[in-house]
């Protein structure tokens, strides 16, 4: 068998509309998990017991089961309770689902890394809660946690292949259904492969990036 690039070149629509159906599915989800997983670490560290008992089990359930299964249960077992959403939306919440803990984890770590005597300096000059933590807590604990939110980050581009299962027309499920049509599988999956690595690729330069700019900031910031 030779390698025909030809068969890459006939489908580069194709797999192009596939490509940025992965890129928007992605960001969605990214941005999506990035605010619940505030949202979740917030309420573990400042919220009551009756609130922080239900996250705890909600943060091991997702985090003990696959996410094919969450996936099934977000787009084929939501009509059951009322939620019945289209592929696309339903891969975007799914994602964001699955990705919220795992940043949720990472916040809370960050937030319980700004040390004690700052927290109670600020509780003495007056400065609410939020305000703590939107000008303290979090400028400094992003310096710290950034470069595990890139690596999350990458790791949730590679989770989107996943989502060809549902029937989204996603880089993997493109790519794949013109393996099938043509037998032309090693130019086909190399396609996908270098599609992924361009990708992750991106994000981890655009971390990398962030990463200096950040520290330069902070560098900068009054002590």
């Amino acid at each position: 068998m030779i390698f025909d690039p030809k068969i890459i070149t006939d489908h580069l629509g194709d797999i192009g509309s596939g490509f940025l159906v992965t890129l928007g599915t992605w960001s969605s989800g990214v941005v999506l998990g990035l605010f619940l997983g505030l949202l979740i670490a917030v309420a573990q560290l400042f919220g009551n017991n009756l609130l922080r008992a239900p996250l705890r089990v909600f943060i091991e359930i997702i985090r003990s089961t696959p996410f094919l299964v969450q996936l099934f249960l977000v787009y084929y077992g939501g009509p059951s309770f009322g939620l019945s959403l289209d592929p696309i939306p339903a891969g975007i919440l799914g994602l964001g689902i699955y990705g919220s803990v795992y940043f949720a984890e990472i916040f809370r770590s960050g937030f319980e890394s700004v040390s004690r005597g700052q927290l109670e300096a600020a509780d003495c000059l007056g400065i609410t809660r939020l305000q703590c933590i939107l000008r303290i807590q979090i400028p400094q604990m992003l310096v710290i946690i950034l470069p595990a939110l890139v690596n999350l980050v990458s790791v949730l581009c590679k989770e989107t292949a996943v989502l060809s299962i549902i029937t989204i027309p996603e880089l993997t499920m493109v790519v794949t259904g013109i393996g099938s049509e043509t037998f032309a599988f090693v130019e086909t999956l190399s396609m996908l492969c270098i599609g992924y690595l361009i990708l992750v690729e991106a994000s981890s330069r655009l971390g990398m990036l962030l990463e200096v700019r950040v520290g330069r900031f902070m560098q900068k910031q009054p002590r």
